[in-house]
């Protein structure tokens, strides 16, 4: 099985890539810049969305993992919405090409201010243009792939904890401060409870995802559970020995954030627990 995956050098690319090749698979690994793709995977330097026929370019893949994104940290972003119809396009190409599987990586912050545990049918109100733009993709990329008769995967992240300081989250940040030798890290009160995936099983998650197709649709990729922010921080930053102190109350908690959010894992857990039985897999 080959598997294009696009935004392969970006933070979660990388490690995706990487599991999608440990576990035996062929990757074709697309970005603006290779420099920190695995070697083992076949790299494409490129634009896109300027790539004419692109399932054809990339040597007809039998899955697309659409991982590309910009300013994902960046919610209110303009270039959300101006490169919608990029990506809807780029989609569309494949999906009319005869490509088995489209597999797109989306957000919890599809669903806007919510309350308790997200499910593939809880309803979607985003309230800023990243969560906005991202629900339209998951919309069109449902339709074009049901009108082509393509298997439809929308792989919903939560909240990431890595120890990379290259990433965007607070805890890439925190490892960034860390390494500069900040004393002190400005926080808010963390109250709020979010799910939290490290990021080795995220990749691992997301790469058992697209390399079966029993189970499709929206599908979390999740711990399923909650936890105060503030205390998944501390047990961060005492998990890789750090020194710096978050310094409570320096920023007002954002007003779209929801106070306890969690994802349904039930579909992440039966596609992991097919994976430990061969005959169940795609292949």
């Amino acid at each position: 099985m080959k598997i294009l995956v696009t935004g392969a050098n970006g933070y979660l690319g990388q490690g995706v890539v990487k599991e999608l090749l440990d576990t035996g698979f062929d990757v074709v690994a697309a970005d603006f810049s290779t420099d920190n793709i695995d070697k083992r995977a076949e790299t494409v330097k490129c634009n896109l969305f300027d790539v004419e026929n692109p399932y054809e370019f990339f040597g007809k893949p039998d899955v697309l993992l659409h991982m590309a994104w910009r300013d994902g940290f960046v919610h209110f972003s303009d270039s959300h919405i101006n490169d919608l119809p990029k990506h809807y396009q780029f989609i569309l190409d494949m999906a009319q090409s005869g490509i088995g599987t489209i597999a797109v990586i989306g957000t919890m912050h599809e669903i806007g201010f919510f309350e308790g545990s997200i499910n593939e049918f809880t309803s979607c109100h985003p309230v800023n243009p990243y969560g906005i733009s991202k629900n339209a993709l998951r919309e069109l990329t449902r339709m074009v792939t049901e009108k082509n008769k393509v298997t439809f995967q929308w792989l919903r992240g939560f909240y990431i904890v890595g120890n990379s300081e290259f990433g965007n989250s607070i805890f890439s940040k925190i490892t960034a401060a860390e390494k500069e030798g900040k004393t002190e890290f400005p926080f808010t009160y963390g109250q709020n409870q979010y799910d939290f995936i490290d990021y080795p099983d995220f990749c691992k998650q997301v790469a058992s995802a697209v390399t079966q197709d029993k189970i499709n649709g929206v599908i979390n990729i999740c711990s399923g559970r909650p936890e105060k922010l503030a205390d998944r921080v501390e047990r961060f930053i005492n998990e890789n020995n750090y020194r710096i102190i978050l310094k409570y109350g320096a920023f007002p908690d954002r007003p779209y954030d929801s106070k306890a959010v969690w994802g349904d894992d039930s579909k992440i857990n039966k596609i992991m627990a097919n994976k430990m039985n061969p005959q169940e897999d795609r292949l």
